[in-house]
């Protein structure tokens, strides 16, 4: 109710209006404009993007170094000199004080200076050096101490302008991933076997390619002159090719993919009679969903509501940032004024003291807040707001799972498939789930939540005391956030099946937790046989989709493509792009393989609950496919091979 999100997006002049708002003076002039951002060292002011300095509403940014009495010298020679200099001046003011003005881009709708490095030197405008307007000569690098925050910044809006300009071809390697992905869970129904073997031997293949690869260009750079320099030495770069151009880095990926090289093949080596198995069942999984093809598509569902509850927690933090009303603060040039910084009121602050003991002294806008109740709360109600958010994309997975588990459940609990499968099984799943089983998902959504919630209050605490030297603290600090981490691990998991036994028998949550709890306690040997495997191919699956399409992006967006080569943006970091390719293709293959996932889990648990309640008997048949049944009859006789080993 009090917030203003432009607040948080528009600059504020010294006098408290935002620049480029419509139906006021500034309506034309949307960037602010510094008069002295030497007096912005303070890093603390940059991050409020407040200094004391007048600060102005322009047009458009200075293009060229000049002081006050610059202008005068050129103002004898040609008088349109002043046409140009007095928009940098305040409303009503023909003679202003000397300031230095200087050439500057705009920047986050802000005056910054345009800072440019030649062959290692820092300039602006072709320029090290520049007058300060008092009578010295000051450096370009004394420019870059004050705007010390602006590196990040830089960075920040360059990355912005990738996405502007690459963001379509980002959308169609997304695109491309989801067909891939659809593509290769339709071939799962017929091919299981082949494919997951494809997979496998695949992404062994791709890392071994990627092994002697590094190792060509760590052997290829090895006498080349600064190939030797460590990362550590050359620090952060923002162009990331920098990099490729040492040594080290080749070699940290050489390790990095013979590490993970080493632990796929052994992995494959213990758990080849597995993989088997869990193939199998997983060919029983693509069978359910070849019946219930619906659910392939709900997980763009769960991504819209997810785009809802991002959303909703966004314009919420927003506007309890922008809360607040308009603060202003004396601002004096003079070092000895001891009204520096204290709040005033600028109707009546020509009248008041302030200005005669402290000669040239303003009341400028400082910021927006205040010193209510209200006010000194804003950061609970952040967290609050943090907690909210939690729980609503929480209860929205925990309602995918208890809908995707009511439709296959429904698979499975007929006994002539697919003639007894009701109608519309996902649809019907969904309406129980929303009907009937709210409370009990909003539940375990909540324990869950509160769970992650002290999590990241302990990564908060963890960050503010990396400084600190108290080791016990340390370590104990280390030690709950291992806890809470299995803590979420367990909750998830056990969630996850309290969602399925829901989905089956309508319970409240605590009892569905209850009796999956002891009923996966009952089957332990298939779960451990099982359960992680088939995780582990479903994971390779999703490596090798994002994968390709990860280097299909990579070829396309280094101009590596001649076909397409004309078409590729001008970009400043092509990796941006890329890497939002790569994320964003993992994050597809893994909505499409959750839905597998959820089907095998479904299924395993209709499957253990079968045979406790039926033996096979005409009375009491199984309803499990007689391929699954033989599928865990192996399952039981390699743990059992196991147990007497």
């Amino acid at each position: 109710m009090h917030g203003d999100p432009r607040k948080v997006v528009y600059p504020t002049d010294s006098y408290g209006q935002f620049c480029g708002q419509q139906g006021t003076p500034n309506a034309n002039k949307a960037i602010l404009f510094y008069f002295n951002i030497l007096q912005c060292a303070n890093p603390t002011v940059l991050i409020n993007l407040q200094c004391p300095t007048t600060q102005l509403c322009v047009s458009k940014c200075p293009d060229r170094f000049a002081t006050y009495i610059d202008m005068q010298i050129n103002y004898r020679r040609n008088k349109s000199y002043w046409e140009y200099y007095k928009q940098f001046c305040k409303p009503g003011f023909n003679y202003p004080d000397k300031v230095p003005y200087k050439r500057d881009k705009a920047f986050l709708q802000r005056c910054f200076p345009d800072f440019i490095t030649r062959n290692g030197t820092l300039t602006v405008a072709n320029q090290t050096i520049f007058k300060d307007g008092h009578g010295r000569i000051r450096s370009v690098v004394d420019l870059r101490d004050a705007a010390n925050l602006l590196d990040a910044k830089e960075v920040g809006i360059k990355i912005f302008e990738d996405y502007a300009s690459s963001w379509f071809w980002i959308l169609i390697g997304l695109v491309i991933s989801m067909l891939v992905s659809l593509i290769f869970i339709l071939l799962l129904r017929f091919t299981a076997g082949v494919l997951f073997w494809m997979v496998i031997f695949g992404v062994i293949a791709a890392v071994g390619y990627g092994i002697w690869h590094c190792y060509w260009e760590y052997s290829s750079l090895q006498g080349k002159p600064d190939s030797d320099i460590t990362i550590s030495d050359i620090g952060f770069q923002t162009d990331f090719r920098v990099y490729l151009q040492l040594s080290q880095t080749w070699l940290i990926f050489m390790i990095s993919l013979a590490v993970i090289e080493a632990i796929i093949i052994l992995v494959l080596i213990f758990v080849r009679n597995r993989v088997r198995i869990a193939i199998a069942l997983l060919k029983e999984g693509s069978k359910a969903i070849g019946c219930i093809m619906t659910t392939l598509f709900y997980p763009i569902i769960t991504f819209l509501l997810l785009a809802l509850c991002i959303a909703y927690w966004a314009v919420t933090a927003v506007f309890l940032a922008s809360s607040g009303d308009a603060v202003y603060k004396v601002m004096s040039t003079l070092p000895n004024c001891k009204y520096t910084n204290l709040t005033c009121d600028p109707e009546t602050f020509s009248q008041s003291n302030v200005t005669k003991l402290c000669p040239g002294s303003q009341c400028t806008f400082a910021f927006y807040g205040g010193e209510s109740l209200y006010h000194r709360y804003i950061f609970v109600l952040q967290l609050c707001n943090l907690l909210v958010f939690l729980w609503v994309v929480n209860f929205t997975i925990a309602l995918g799972q208890c809908t995707l588990a009511g439709a296959f459940a429904s698979y499975y609990w007929a006994l002539r498939k697919p003639e007894d499968i009701p109608a519309c099984p996902l649809a019907s799943s969904f309406g129980r789930a929303l009907r009937y089983h709210t409370g009990s998902l909003a539940f375990g959504a909540l324990i869950l939540s509160i769970v992650q919630f002290i999590r990241i209050i302990l990564e908060y605490l963890d960050h503010k005391m990396k400084g600190a030297h108290n080791a016990f603290t340390r370590f104990l600090l280390c030690c709950l956030k291992c806890c809470f981490w299995c803590l979420e691990r367990f909750i998830k998991f056990m969630n996850r099946n309290a969602y399925i036994m829901i989905s089956i028998y309508g319970k409240n949550f605590c009892g569905s937790a209850r009796d999956a709890f002891f009923l996966l306690m009952r089957n332990v040997m298939r779960v451990a046989v099982l359960d992680k495997v088939t995780d582990f191919l479903l994971f390779l699956g999703k490596l090798l989709i994002s994968g390709s399409v990860g280097v299909l992006a990579f070829f396309f967006f280094t101009r590596q493509i001649p076909v397409i080569q004309e078409e590729v943006p001008s970009l400043n970091y092509y990796w941006v792009p890329l890497l939002t390719v790569i994320f964003g293709s993992y994050m597809i293959a893994h909505g499409f393989f959750n839905v597998y996932a959820m089907c095998v889990d479904t299924l395993f648990l209709c499957f253990c609950e079968d045979l406790e309640r039926n033996d096979g008997s005409p009375s009491k048949p199984y309803y499990m496919p007689p391929g699954l049944h033989r599928i865990l009859e192996k399952t039981d006789q390699a743990g059992k091979k196991c147990a007497v080993s």
